[in-house]
């Protein structure tokens, strides 16, 4: 594309429907023809390998991403070799391991990962999750002297431990190794070993790894640890690549970018999911009703929100004990009950969104750079999701607390750019909180109720670039199709760049001066728009679908039936139903002709 152009709105649109403004993502069409071209791919998906920094030469690992071709060797991390010889001396001495974890999915998957390979290896283990409510985030000392009492020797902190020196300090003599990948200030002292990319002397550049995908390579090196000293001679060695599908659910649901080994880990890890092997993802999955293949959306919408419910409204530990299962029967019980809190988690959720939300305009409309609302009704459980909501309304980043006895605790969530876990932590270090650490795009907080308004400034003043935010985020728009060229074969080309997510976001595309044919509402709520629509001159009509388009301008417009030409922007997705494949369009955002 003409560069002179890339700085003019696409199709002239300055503002949606949505309050959006359209804008053409940069990419060199040079590179992409020349990718098309060497690997013999249409055209279109040369331009938006390019348009996604893809050279020709890391294409085909784009296109196929293999742990052969991106793992890298696990001990660039720092520690790693002593967490691996530690674990090994572990297996072979038959010792009793606790594994204490966090309550959301990355917790659940990062300590199931590590459960299930120590069991595998002989190891009698200790999984441990702490009540939200009652024990807050993060190891905390009475829970850790219970498992050495019943007999941990070694006590591994998997999404979580790296802002807990504090709490180590009360144990000394124990050994303690934390696989974590939150935001640090520094290793925690009397910790045996910390693998995390994110801590200031890691020089691995993996800083992209949740915790599950650290526990994965922990598992990589403790195994080739246990190999080299002839632990396996005669026996078999855990299969470790069955272990992918806790990492790809992790590391979807955990918001990390899925480029890179990332890839890698979220394509192996779904075709692994979709054999429904594990009996706990099995069982999540048919209470979800998903029939399709499932992909990233299936993770960070059908089965993360349920597991994660249990850890915010319920039992802490029962996302984890769904992911250890092994019986079919068992694990239909465990997946119901998870869908039962998921929905009351939603009932939750919603009696504090509009509160929310009301505070957070009235912030906004103040200026803050940081949107920060309390309240003191509100269920500490549900407060990340609220601030995800504000996040994505306002695009700012947005942090939510709930008050009680005195003290607030809260969870943020951030935009693409904006910093907000190193933000929480350098407010620690001011002594503005009791505790907080997190990474990019999510954080979490405890402090004194009337402290609140001193943090907020202080989070305006360190976050004081997203005042330069625009109040929608624009929309990156990669192309303009006509309808009649939305096939089944274009969309197949596309779903070749999946898995989609942070980093490699799924192609928004345009169809100029569309035509919606029909248009209904369907769902149990209406809140989901089913259309028809056809291009100028009519002929090939295309199936189409507005996703949380209860109300608003949006879903007024695909509902008129006025027939008047709107730009549509949405994905273009190939879809299966009953053995047959098809092309259909998903309806993101819209735009007066």
């Amino acid at each position: 594309m003409d560069g002179s152009l890339l700085n003019a709105p696409v199709l002239g649109v300055a503002r949606s429907l949505t309050g959006r403004r359209w804008v053409w993502r940069e990419a060199e069409e040079r590179i992409g023809l020349g990718i098309a071209q060497s690997l013999g791919l249409p055209e279109i998906l040369g331009r938006l390998l390019a348009a996604r920094g893809i050279g020709p030469e890391a294409a085909a690992d784009f296109l196929d991403p293999t742990l052969r071709a991106l793992l890298p060797d696990p001990s660039v991390l720092a520690d790693m070799d002593a967490a691996a010889a530690r674990l090994a001396d572990a297996v072979r001495r038959g010792e009793t391991v606790a594994v204490f974890g966090d309550y959301d999915v990355d917790g659940a998957c990062s300590g199931a990962l590590m459960v299930s390979l120590l069991r595998r290896l002989g190891c009698p283990v200790l999984p441990y999750v702490p009540d939200r409510l009652a024990e807050g985030y993060g190891p905390n000392l009475p829970a850790l002297q219970s498992l050495l009492r019943r007999g941990a020797t070694l006590i591994v902190c998997v999404d979580c431990g790296t802002a807990a020196g504090a709490v180590f300090a009360g144990l000394p003599g124990t050994d303690i190794l934390v696989l974590d990948h939150h935001k640090s200030d520094g290793t925690p002292a009397g910790v045996l070993a910390t693998v995390n990319p994110n801590r200031l002397d890691c020089r691995s550049g993996l800083t992209g790894l949740c915790a599950a995908g650290v526990a994965f390579l922990t598992a990589v090196a403790t195994v080739r640890a246990l190999r080299r000293a002839g632990h396996f001679a005669g026996g078999a060695e855990p299969d470790l690549l069955a272990l992918l599908d806790l990492v790809a659910l992790a590391t979807v649901c955990d918001v990390m970018p899925l480029t890179g080994l990332n890839r890698a880990l979220v394509t192996q890890g779904l075709r692994l999911l979709a054999r429904r092997g594990r009996p706990g993802l099995a069982a999540l999955l048919e209470v979800a009703q998903v029939k399709d293949r499932p992909n990233a959306m299936t993770l960070g919408f059908a089965l993360g929100p349920r597991i994660n419910a249990a850890g915010r409204i319920s039992e802490a530990d029962l996302g984890l004990r769904l992911l250890l299962c092994d019986d079919p029967v068992e694990a239909t019980g465990l997946a119901a009950t998870l869908d039962a809190v998921n929905r009351q988690r939603q009932l939750v959720e919603t009696s504090m969104l509009d509160a929310a939300m009301a505070a957070a305009a009235a912030q906004a409309a103040a200026g803050h750079a940081v949107l920060l609302v309390s309240g003191a009704d509100w269920h500490p459980g549900v407060v990340g999701i609220v601030a995800g909501r504000i996040k994505e309304r306002f695009n700012r980043p947005a942090c939510v607390a709930a008050l009680q006895d005195g003290m607030a605790k809260g969870s943020g969530r951030s935009v693409p750019g904006i910093d907000l876990g190193a933000a929480v932590i350098a407010a620690r270090q001011a002594g503005l909180l009791t505790g907080g650490g997190g990474h990019a795009m999510a954080a979490g907080f405890a402090l004194h109720g009337e402290g609140v308004p001193a943090f907020h400034a202080f989070l305006d003043e360190r976050l004081a670039a997203a005042r330069l935010l625009p109040s929608a985020a624009d929309l990156v728009v990669e192309g303009t199709l006509a309808v009649a060229g939305c096939t089944t074969e274009v969309a197949g080309q596309l779903a070749r760049l999946a898995p989609f997510g942070p980093g490699n976001e799924e192609p928004v595309l345009v169809l100029p001066r569309a035509r919606v044919v029909r248009a209904d509402r369907v769902g149990k709520e209406g809140a989901t728009i089913r259309a028809f629509i056809d291009g100028e001159g009519g002929g090939m009509r295309l199936k189409a679908v507005a996703f949380r388009a209860k109300e608003g301008p949006l879903a007024e417009a695909l509902l008129s039936r006025a027939g008047v030409p709107l730009h549509l922007a949405g994905h273009l997705r190939a879809e299966e139903w009953q053995g047959r494949s098809s092309a259909g369009f998903v309806v993101t955002d819209a735009a007066a002709v």
